[in-house]
């Protein structure tokens, strides 16, 4: 009875109570929630009709403004056919350019009554109809292919999302010490995670010990080198605009030093899942390996994955800075310019420290499975 207690502890009650958990940091309220301004209605529009006589173009460059003659879809206003106005700033991208049949997120700006449209602003186009379908296919995938896994797979993520989301990004900006908080939360995230798709066992302990344990020295390393570089946290887009809304306080440096371990964090949680969970299956299939065989073959478990992985986090980062590069090639930027760049600086502190702490992870995981899989005799 126990034991059936045990695995319904392990299969159903804590999945559930991660679940909950999410939904309330979902409805969290933030210190930064806004209410809503009751004279503006977001709502979904669609194009009916477009004038670009107004646009004037230079090269390939747009300015002026677009006529759009737009239909309601919803709320109070459905069905109201109205004229709005595309403004164009000739930046390619923050502009954007309406066709007929389109759909458009719209703000309509009501007087004191609420009962009548002073104005129309057309802030981009509506997304969130393909956004929710793209979700719905890949959690529906997820479940075809993993099952209960998958589910659990599932509420791994909408957990991830939640606490970045709600505890992670409002704790930056309220000045909490960003490698402090982040190494908190990651490790909850990284428990949670875990001890959801392994299990709340031997194979989640080594995984989990051996994730954390890298993420820890990730982390160590972000700090020493990241004052090496003398690289300000600024370099990241849109951090210094940070600075003119009000959060002058922000030490951007730190925030970005962070942002090392954190992006890793999932990869160094595969690399101690598999091979926690393979030195487990040679435990199984053979009881009777001793500590050091198993260390040895989690040795080479891991020199296999991280001989992937690493190049994984390469082609992850420098593709972020792929139209960077491509300038710099195509003006015959010389080489060591290039490499002594803040931003290329930055990538090369991001993708080295990740994956110093990637094949850390690796042996850290295959000594704590020998020693705690193999039974003493």
């Amino acid at each position: 009875m126990k034991l059936l207690d045990k695995h319904r502890f392990k299969s159903v009650i804590f999945p559930l109570f991660i679940a909950v958990i999410t939904t309330l940091l979902y409805f969290l309220p933030s210190s930064f929630d806004k209410p809503e301004n009751p004279y503006a209605a977001r709502v979904k529009a669609r194009v009916l009709a477009v004038n670009n006589d107004d646009i004037l173009e230079v090269g390939i460059i747009k300015s002026g403004y677009q006529a759009l003659q737009i239909i309601v879809e919803q709320g109070t206003f459905k069905g109201d056919t109205l004229q709005a106005s595309n403004q164009l700033m000739g930046r390619m991208e923050f502009d954007k350019i309406f066709e007929p049949n389109q759909e458009a997120l719209v703000v309509l700006n009501l007087d004191e009554s609420l009962q009548k449209i002073i104005s129309v602003n057309v802030i981009d186009h509506y997304r969130l109809g393909i956004e929710f379908w793209l979700m719905l296919l890949f959690f529906a995938f997820l479940l075809l292919f993993a099952g209960t896994v998958g589910l659990k797979a599932i509420i791994s993520f909408a957990f991830t999302g939640m606490v970045i989301w709600k505890l992670l990004l409002p704790g930056f900006l309220m000045g909490y010490s960003p490698v402090f908080l982040s190494l908190t939360l990651v490790a909850v995230i990284t428990t949670v995670i875990i001890l959801l798709v392994a299990g709340i066992n031997k194979r989640g302990l080594v995984a989990l010990l051996g994730a954390i344990s890298g993420i820890l020295v990730t982390a160590v390393l972000s700090q020493i080198f990241g004052v090496l570089f003398q690289i300000h946290g600024a370099i990241k887009p849109f951090s210094e605009t940070l600075l003119y809304s009000g959060f002058n306080h922000l030490d951007l440096t730190q925030i970005f030093l962070a942002s090392i371990f954190i992006s890793s964090s999932g990869a160094m949680m595969d690399i101690a899942m598999d091979i926690a969970v393979s030195q487990y299956e040679i435990v199984e299939i053979q009881p009777t390996i001793t500590h050091k065989a198993l260390i040895r073959s989690g040795f080479n478990i891991g020199r296999g994955v991280i001989g992937t992985m690493t190049t994984t986090l390469l082609l992850a980062y420098s593709g972020g800075f792929s139209a960077l590069l491509m300038v710099f090639i195509a003006q015959g930027t010389p080489t060591i310019n290039i490499l002594n760049l803040n931003y290329v600086a930055g990538e090369i502190l991001h993708t080295m420290i990740g994956s110093f702490g990637l094949v850390l992870v690796a042996p850290i995981t295959a000594i704590l499975g020998g020693m705690i899989f193999v039974k003493r005799h």
